[in-house]
């Protein structure tokens, strides 16, 4: 609806049309058929016919406005309520219904003329407030409707839009006011009788009213009398300056009764009434100031203490003189309401209609206003009754005076309605004065006017009767006098004004006064008397006074004024009057303006030889009279006298000859006054001497003409002479011809009057010319002559061509001269403005094209020069100055913009030519573009021009295109100029980079229109730099690298034909820069700096790195530098990925993964392959605030340590950067320590902490700083209190595929392992991160997605649990060490996880599923140890193993040994307050072996069949053998243990265990060696029963897959799950699924039941639970059914019915990782043996990377080892004293691999830990039994021994050997971390502070069998050596 369509045809009631739509430069034509009746035919016009055409509607463009401003406004409003905005959503839809509602009054067009007016008005006025609350454009306006900047001049342009904005900005100030008063109610208690109220303005300063009175009457209630008639009690003071607003003016407010004379007298005692005193109150009009409020006041009412002080009480009051009034009555108020309002009267009739419609009395002034409008009538008197003096009249006390007064005329009768007692009632014909009690000097001080006719005037007389008012009961009015007083003399001067003190004459009650003839001949006033009356006057004491004051336009009180008039009665008395004029008072002239005149002219024409002087100054004053702002307002009054009623033809003679007199005579020192006056008249007296030729032409035929030239000439002449005269410094001369040029231009409209135009303009060029060219001279006078020429140029003259060309130069010069000397340039600026605005856009005309020529030789380089020096100032810090500031520049600039537009082809060719030598042009066009560049500021402009802003960029590319030619024609080749190239490139770039050119920011409708009218400007400006690029050659070199910052900025703009032009020039940029340097270095590092900046600002997209990338890549095929090529844009384009996923990350509100992980991406790219050190640190402290918004303190601190690394202990000072003062570099690498430490201790990770404090604290002793060393020592103490004290949270660790196109690149097919935060468990985890990624699907299982998937157009996450495998296993292993030590190792430093996924291979044996039983091992190795610098890190490396059953079988009982080994050491040493956890565990294993647990694994790999079918697995059945007895052996002992420590109540079910360990026993075939047990020594330090058994590794399937490893965030580290094996086991069965951390026996009970159960002990070994608790694990097996795999991946994810390996710890394993400790420690090698050397290796990254090696290269297995750094010394002594003790046992470290007896249980105190077995590692299936059922389904163990096993023969070591006490010895246990080393994959040390003191006394149990496992000898030597080398020292960071 609302599109505009084109008719093509009309039939039978259908139309056919197309629709046009424009978008850039394609059109497309759609047709289509609608009934006629859908379309409204409008009259139209079509512009730029064909493919561009525009079509515009021939409505009224008010209409065109609204429709399309509604349209933009829709949109915007309905965004407005999505923001929540509803204030403005409100108010802008109430403005756009009233816009559609004028709107249809508009298209109806029944409106008149003037309200159509008003309605446009009123639109316009809504439309640009809804455009300002909506930051839309500013639209210019003339007359309401939009103008076309293309059919206006600039300048005009802009003085429209300085209009408007200057009238949104400020508002004009009101000159008049006006106070509304609305009288409520007198609120009073003892009220009862009428009132009246009178309210006027009173002066407190000149002690007198100011206004007329408002009167009005209240009846008893003290409420209005006539509620119905509002103008009875609403009025409005109006015309009050602003002179009067201020704190001295007061409303006063009197009120008088009407009934008896004392308030409380009985009813009948009289019944007469009389106006009696009531009260007074007072406010003043400052108080009304400070807001127009319209709430009703309450005024307190006071009553004077004496009615004698009445007349004064508003004064005491203001004065507050307390002692003279009081309240009338505590309650009493007046409430009245009273409001200022600010402007002209009839712009108040309109604002507020409502009020006026209603009735509303106007108050005036006293007398005139400021400004006397002509025409205005009045003859208003108005009098004062002040006071009497009286006698008593022979009474004993004083009179009951009251006045009463009558208006009579001539012939004796009362004039009617003629007394006014204020504005609220209606004239009266007599007044009565309020009643003063006993008092024969009565004030009272009431204003009365007398609104009396002037016909009625002359004649008419005030009598005033007075009564003594009698208390009687008859209350009778007695007169007892009168007095008069004539109101006009008899010469017909009216009564002057002021004070009059009249005659009391004396009368008798029945005197008959109606005769005033017998009065009037007697004398009224004291003094004066009647003509010739000699009646004598009898002495009287008594007097009565009044005040007169006449406001009259017709009537005088002057007799000079009327001695004038009369000139023709008295001609002796016409020298005087003449002389006399001067001192009468202006108003009294301009009352009779054109009588005198009429005078003047008159006396003139009667002896002008004898008057002629006199009548001339007297024409001056009153000329110059109406000069007074009192007057202004008469001018067209004398313009009307002079065109229709002036009749002096002859007068021009005497005008031209006095005024030439005067003009001859200017250097007469004692005229100047004089003369001064006369220049300032001059305007009308070539008025007058004008009309006067005229009407001597018309009379006589044009007789004289000659002569009369002859005297314009002289007269002219005479002037330019007295302008020619030079004077110095301010003198009286320069005084004159400053007034003389200030009124001279208003002349010249009068000359054109006689003259023609060229005559006129020769005769101005000639005057202007003759003033002096002096700069030096009076200020003032360079000032007025400027103001002159800007008269002329506004004046009608000039508008004319042929007088323009004329007057031209003359203007120019006198402006440059101003301009050069930037004096005067405000009206400079406005000279030119007006220049411009005669001269119209496209104006083809001779003239203008020969005008313009003029202007550009003369002014077009001051122009420039002029802006340049303005816009170089500071501006002024005033809000008025700085406001003018920005007018006079952007004046300036719509003068050049103007110039520039009108300049064609010629005149630009004309002007490049006029330069005489290079260097002009050279200067002239750096001065061009240095001003076009300050055009495009922002500021230039106020925000809201752009179509201003629109306008200018059109001129400047017009321009910019003319000038390039020059550019190449002159400054190529050999006369190469850098700086002009430079500053022309960088005017293009900013250009095209303004935000006002960015159309895709635009409405769709603002976009059109742009693009129609300019098309887009960037593209060709793009264009523009190509071909200037071009044509520079081998000169490019010298724009490289300096323009490819402008470039890029440039085509990250989105204009698809703008990247297309400029995108090859940076290949063009690599060519030149590849001749010249043989690489472009330089290219990239530029590239690569401005990127950053650039796209943090949101610039650039996808869609543009697709662009950068194939441009160049096509560009580059046929180069021979195409690899570097290549390889570069790779560079850039990898980084802009990494950018834009930053960008778009950093959008979201709250700190999530994604942000993080894209910082991290982002910051190792610039660290590992640009090698950009300080952007590199720029993203280390980005990050760290992500993460400490995030609140993770530990990967803060991490993130840190990656600057301190950079940072030396040195004294090299390092400049300011981010938030780091100027310091040396030791204060900042402290700082930064303290800080990291913070962040450490926050979050809880105080190990790393107190390595950092040894630190700083080593540097503090190097500088005997022993305070700080104190105070860190201290902070270092705390922190192992910590440790020690309060409890951690083990995170779960959790493995995540990122799989599918739409994840971010840093993402996207990749795998990641995410510490989990606090608390957070497997859905937690898995909801988070499906929040943070909404459009992604969960896979619901655990396989390796496929390349589909990879593919895929969406995002897939993949999330299940993994496990840690502990770096540092020595600590884990040691008894004795607290949990609270252990759990740090458990989880920090980890580099490797796993996952183990059960499955059946081969046929499934239904009675023994163990003997098919395998397990997919699959080991993730991350790039980093977990936790660092973000909470996830990639796996950089998947291996997956298989694991046999058998292999399985001796993993699930080694981890079963150990879990019986950690508890029974933690009963024997009384860490465990319960023993429910052994008895369980103990009842478990028991119960399981005796009901067929172990014995399942004897009828699976026992049995000769399994033997002779498997030789290669000889050693593991040996293995699982002892094992076997190994656990037969741990029982026991714990049994022992028991005995001692079981309760009573349990003694039952201890002897049921020891009789089925009997039982289990005879089913293994073992003997009894109870005294074995009870021999076993109890002094071992390890306190754990220890056999000695091969070393032989267990072998890995050769076959194993090996998988590209990707860290997995998904597995819950430290839960372990206890399934009861054995379904005859209650006991078991109650403590099923308990957690991990079973040494203490609280969280034992705390767990809850599984709902696995073994089934080993029972003939359903193979049934369906058994695989189905393990559902995810079993995922991929092909055997599960259907059914099962159904449930299973339906429940995945699902904690409880989750792989064990999946859901709880996997064993920290030592013998599977890929990682190599010393020998000395006792670790093993951990890898695989059967795999090939260079897979075991591990990619390590150097800790310090240097910025000028380029990127990093890795150690890899070539080298056969890993370097690590030396490690802070410690005691040789690690573990304990017993290493160091000879063995007493028969070498129990090694044995050969053959032996299958078991050996005595006589420990060796040298005996090394098994890495295999770990305490608190209960088995993972979560079984108290022996822990075959459930491992049998999961296989997963939290301590299993190995991972990988070698076939080759088993080397023993021996425990004693010598050669192994200095690899031991070297070998001290790292700290946890190494702070500049973290990326190294190396074992993790373990601090000094936690080597543990061996125990005294520990108990014993059975001894641990040693496990020294063997590799081939090759591996072994080169992958578990490691060379101790000196720390790398860390690369500088440069002054960062």
């Amino acid at each position: 609806i609302g599109d505009t369509v084109q008719i093509l045809e009309k039939c039978d009631g259908e139309v056919v049309f197309f629709c046009l739509f424009f978008f850039y430069i394609l059109c497309f034509i759609f047709q289509g058929i609608f009934p006629s009746n859908y379309i409204h035919l409008k009259n139209a016009c079509v512009k730029n016919k064909g493919q561009f055409e525009m079509v515009i509607p021939t409505e009224d463009s008010v209409i065109t406005e609204m429709t399309s401003t509604l349209r933009d406004w829709g949109t915007m409003w309905k965004q407005l309520y999505v923001r929540n905005e509803g204030d403005l959503f409100h108010r802008l839809w109430h403005i756009m219904n009233e816009i559609l509602d004028l709107r249809r009054q508009v298209l109806v067009g029944h409106l008149t003329h003037d309200r159509m007016k008003d309605v446009k008005r009123h639109i316009t006025a809504r439309l640009d407030w809804g455009n300002e609350q909506l930051g839309l454009d500013l639209v210019p306006r003339k007359e309401y409707a939009m103008v076309d900047p293309e059919e206006i001049s600039i300048t005009e342009l802009y003085r429209l839009m300085e209009h408007r904005h200057r009238k949104k900005d400020t508002p004009v100030q009101a000159s008049s006011h006006h106070l509304f008063v609305q009288m409520k109610s007198l609120m009073c208690s003892n009220l009862g009788e009428e009132l009246e109220v009178i309210f006027s303005l009173f002066d407190s300063k000149e002690n007198r009213p100011i206004s007329e009175r408002f009167f009005l009457r209240l009846n008893r209630n003290g409420l209005p009398k006539c509620p119905e008639k509002p103008e009875r009690h609403c009025s409005l003071f109006v015309d009050l300056g602003s002179s009067e607003l201020r704190k001295d003016i007061y409303i006063t407010v009197h009120i008088i009764r009407i009934g008896r004379m004392g308030a409380g007298e009985k009813k009948n005692a009289c019944n007469v009434q009389y106006r009696r005193p009531f009260g007074c109150a007072v406010l003043s009009i400052a108080d009304l100031l400070a807001g127009d409020s319209k709430d009703d006041l309450i005024l307190k009412v006071y009553m004077c203490n004496t009615e004698s002080d009445w007349y004064q009480i508003h004064e005491n009051i203001i004065k507050k003189l307390n002692a003279r009034y009081n309240l009338t009555g505590s309650n009493a108020g007046l409430a009245v309401s009273l409001q200022l309002l600010h402007g002209d009267l009839e712009q108040i009739r309109r604002e507020y209609t409502s009020r006026f419609t209603h009735g509303v009395s106007i108050t005036r002034k006293l007398g005139f206003s400021n400004i006397i409008m002509p025409g205005e009538m009045r003859n208003d008197l108005y009098i004062t009754v002040e006071r009497g003096e009286f006698e008593k009249g022979g009474k004993s006390v004083a009179r009951n005076v009251e006045v009463t007064m009558h208006v009579v005329d001539s012939s004796g009768q009362i004039l009617k309605d003629f007394i006014s007692f204020g504005s609220g009632e209606p004239p009266a014909s007599e007044y009565h004065s309020f009643v003063l009690y006993h008092n024969n000097g009565p004030r009272w001080s009431e204003l009365l006017k007398l609104p009396i006719p002037v016909d009625k005037f002359r004649g008419a007389h005030i009598r005033c009767e007075f009564r003594h008012c009698s208390t009687k009961e008859k209350g009778e009015k007695k007169l007892f006098g009168f007095s008069f007083m004539p109101l006009m003399q008899e010469n017909g001067r009216t009564l002057p004004d002021g004070t009059h003190e009249l005659i009391v004459h004396k009368c008798e009650e029945n005197t008959n006064l109606q005769d005033s003839g017998r009065y009037l001949k007697l004398p009224f006033s004291k003094g004066i008397f009647l003509g010739n009356n000699s009646q004598a006057i009898k002495t009287t004491k008594e007097s009565f006074w009044i005040t007169s004051f006449l406001c009259s336009t017709k009537l005088t009180q002057n007799g000079d004024m009327l001695d004038l008039l009369k000139w023709r009665t008295h001609p002796d008395k016409i020298a005087g009057c003449l002389s006399k004029l001067k001192e009468i008072d202006g108003s009294e002239i301009v009352k009779f303006l054109q009588d005198t005149l009429d005078t003047l002219f008159g006396i003139l024409d009667e002896n002008s030889q004898k008057y002629g002087s006199k009548v001339f100054d007297c024409l001056v004053h009153i000329i110059n009279l109406l000069q007074d702002s009192k007057f202004h307002h008469f001018k067209p009054v004398m313009d009307t006298y002079i065109e229709s009623h002036f009749a002096g033809a002859l007068a021009y003679r005497d005008l031209i000859k006095v005024l030439k007199w005067h003009i001859d005579r200017v250097t007469e020192v004692e005229l100047h006054e004089h003369i001064q006056e006369v220049l300032k008249a001059q305007e009308y007296i070539f008025k007058y001497i004008v009309q006067s030729r005229r009407l001597f032409s018309i009379a006589t035929g044009g007789q004289n003409e000659e002569e009369f030239r002859c005297c314009i000439q002289e007269l002219l002449m005479s002037v330019r002479f007295f302008l020619s005269q030079e004077s110095k410094g301010a003198s009286a001369l320069s005084q004159l011809q400053a007034v003389f040029l200030s009124s001279f231009p208003s002349v010249y409209s009068e000359l054109l009057k006689l003259f023609d135009v060229r005559e006129v303009a020769n005769l101005v060029h000639d005057a202007l010319g003759s003033l002096p060219t002096v700069m030096h001279g009076d200020e003032s006078l360079q000032a007025v002559k400027l103001q002159s020429i800007g008269k002329t140029v506004e004046s009608h003259l000039y508008t004319n061509p042929d007088s323009r060309y004329i007057l031209l130069p003359v203007v120019l010069h006198h402006l440059h001269m101003h301009l050069q000397e930037q004096k005067d340039l405000i009206m400079c600026a406005r000279i030119l403005s007006n220049i411009f605005c005669l001269i119209k856009k496209n104006s083809s005309e001779k003239s203008v094209l020969e005008e313009i020529d003029v202007i550009v030789n003369s002014l077009l380089d001051i122009l420039l020069r002029t802006i340049l020096e303005i816009t170089s100032r500071p501006q002024p810090s005033g809000s008025a100055m700085r406001l003018q500031f920005q007018d006079v520049t952007g004046e300036f600039v719509s003068c050049l913009l103007s110039l520039l537009r009108q300049m064609t082809d010629r005149h630009y060719q004309q002007l490049l030519d006029s330069f005489s030598t290079k260097e002009d042009l050279r200067d002239f066009l750096l001065q061009i573009f240095t001003v076009f560049r300050i055009l495009i500021r922002p500021e230039m402009f106020p925000k809201d021009w752009t179509v201003m802003r629109l306008v200018a960029n059109n001129v400047i590319i017009t321009t910019v295109l003319y000038l390039s030619d020059a550019l190449r024609k002159n400054f190529l080749n050999e006369n190469f100029d850098y700086k002009i190239w430079d500053s022309y490139f960088f005017l293009a770039v900013i250009f095209i980079n303004q935000l006002c050119l960015q159309l895709e920011m635009f409405t769709p409708s603002k976009k059109k229109k742009v693009l129609e009218k300019y098309g887009d400007m960037r593209v060709t400006m793009g264009c523009e730099i190509f071909s200037m690029w071009q044509n520079l050659g081998e000169h490019k070199l010298h724009f490289i690298p300096a323009l490819i910052g402008p470039f890029l900025e440039v085509t990250l703009i989105p204009q698809p034909d703008l990247r297309n032009v400029m995108i090859p020039i940076f290949h063009d940029m690599m060519d030149w820069e590849q001749r010249r340097s043989g690489n472009f270095k330089q290219v990239e590092a530029k590239l690569i700096d401005k990127l950053d900046s650039l796209m943090s600002e949101g610039k650039g997209d996808e869609t543009y790195r697709e662009l950068f990338n194939s441009i160049l890549l096509k560009k580059i095929e046929r180069e021979t530098w195409r690899e570097s090529g290549v390889s570069l844009i790779a560079t850039v384009t990898r980084l802009m990925e990494r950018l834009l996923d930053y960008r778009d990350c950093m959008k979201m509100g709250e700190v999530d993964g994604k942000k993080i992980g894209c910082t991290v991406s982002l910051l190792n790219f610039y660290k590992t392959e640009l090698n950009k050190e300080e952007m590199y640190i720029r993203y280390i402290h980005k990050l760290y605030d992500l993460h400490l918004k995030a609140q993770n303190f530990t990967e803060a601190a991490y993130t840190l340590l990656l600057y301190d690394e950079l940072l030396e202990w040195s004294d090299r000072p390092l400049r300011e950067f981010l938030t780091y003062p100027m310091q040396t570099e030791w204060q900042r690498k402290e700082c930064l320590h303290l800080t990291i430490i913070q962040n450490f201790d926050r979050g809880k990770c105080w190990e790393n902490g107190i390595i950092l404090c040894r630190k700083i604290a080593e540097q503090y002793e190097s500088y005997y700083d022993y305070r700080n060393l104190s105070k860190m020592r201290m902070m270092e103490a705390s922190l192992y209190d910590k440790i020690m004290d309060q409890q951690r949270l083990e995170p779960e660790f959790f493995r995540v595929g990122f799989y599918g196109k739409k994840f971010p690149f840093f993402l996207r097919n990749k795998e990641f392992v995410c510490r989990g935060h606090d608390y957070e468990r497997l859905e937690a985890f898995q909801q988070r991160m499906l929040n943070e990624f909404p459009h992604a699907i969960a896979m619901q299982h655990a396989n390796q997605p496929d390349e589909t998937i990879f593919q895929a157009e969406a995002q897939y996450l993949q999330i299940y649990a993994v496990t840690p495998i502990p770096e540092n296993q020595e600590v884990l292993q040691r008894d004795g060490i607290p949990n609270n030590i252990k759990s740090f190792y458990k989880v920090n430093h980890i580099w490797r996880f796993r996952y183990d996924r059960p499955f059946h291979k081969g046929t499934k044996d239904k009675e023994n599923e163990f003997k098919s039983l395998w397990v997919e091992r699959t080991t993730l190795i991350l790039v980093q140890s977990l936790p660092g610098i973000s909470r996830w890190f990639e796996v950089e490396k998947r291996e997956v193993v298989e694991m046999s059953p058998l292999e399985n079988a001796i993993e699930v009982l080694e981890n079963k040994n150990q879990q019986l080994r950690t508890l029974i050491s933690q009963c024997q040493t009384r860490q465990m307050q319960n023993i429910n956890p052994l008895t369980m565990c103990l009842n478990g294993v028991i119960d399981a072996a005796v009901n067929g647990g172990v014995a399942r694994y004897q009828e699976a790999f026992f049995i000769k069949e399994y033997i002779l079918n498997h030789p290669e697995d000889g050693e593991k059945i040996t293995r699982l053998r002892e094992l076997m007895l190994e656990q037969a052996q741990i029982l026991e002992f714990g049994l022992a243990v028991h005995e001692k420590v079981v309760p009573q109540d349990m003694r039952p079910l201890h002897k049921k265990l020891v009789d089925q360990f009997f039982v289990m026993k005879s089913s293994l075939g073992i003997p009894e060696f109870s005294a074995c047990v009870q021999a076993s020594p109890v002094h071992f330090p390890n306190g754990s029963p220890r056999v000695c058994r091969n070393s032989i590794p267990v072998s890995m399937s050769p076959d194993g897959a090996r998988v590209i490893p990707r860290r997995s965030p998904l597995s819950y580290p430290a839960v372990n799950r206890y399934s009861s094996s054995s379904l005859s086991s209650q006991a078991s069965a109650e403590v099923s699924n308990i957690t991990g951390q079973s040494e203490s026996s609280d969280e034992v009970f705390n767990m809850q039941p599984s709902p696995s159960t073994s089934s080993l002990s029972s003939a359903h070994s193979a049934s369906p639970n058994v695989t189905s608790s393990a559902p995810s694990s079993a995922r991929a097996s092909p055997l599960l059914s259907d059914k099962h795999k159904h449930s299973r991946e339906n429940s995945c994810l699902s904690p409880r019915e989750r792989p064990c390996s999946a859901i709880y710890p996997i064993p920290l394993e030592t013998s599977q990782r890929i990682l190599f400790n010393h020998i000395g420690d006792g670790a093993l090698p951990r890898s695989d043996s059967n795999l090939p050397g260079p897979d075991k290796a591990v990619n390590s990254t150097p800790s310090s990377w240097s910025l000028d090696s380029g990127k990093e290269a890795r150690n890899t297995s070539e080298s056969g080892k890993l370097i690590s750094p030396p490690v802070p010394p410690r005691p040789a002594q690690t573990a304990s004293p017993a290493r160091h003790i000879a063995s007493v046992s028969p070498s129990p470290a090694g044995r050969s691999p053959m032996k299958g007896s078991v050996q005595s249980f006589t420990p060796s105190p040298v005996e090394y830990h098994s890495s295999g077995l770990i305490s608190n590692s209960p088995v993972l299936s979560g079984s108290y039994s022996s822990g075959i059922s459930s491992l049998s389904r999961c296989s997963t163990s939290e301590t299993s021994g190995f991972e990988s096993q070698g076939s080759e023969p088993a080397v023993t070591v021996s425990s004693y050997s010598t050669p192994e006490e200095p690899v031991r010895k070297e070998s001290k246990t790292p700290p946890p971390y190494s702070v500049y080393e973290r990326t190294l994959k190396r074992p993790v040390p373990l601090p000094h502070s936690l080597s543990i003191p061996p125990a005294t006394d520990p108990p014993a149990l059975p001894p641990k069998p040693q496990l020294v496992r063997t590799n081939n000898l090759e591996n072994s030597s080169r992958r578990t050596e490691q060379v101790p080398r000196p720390r790398p020292l860390p690369r500088k960071v440069s002054q960062l």
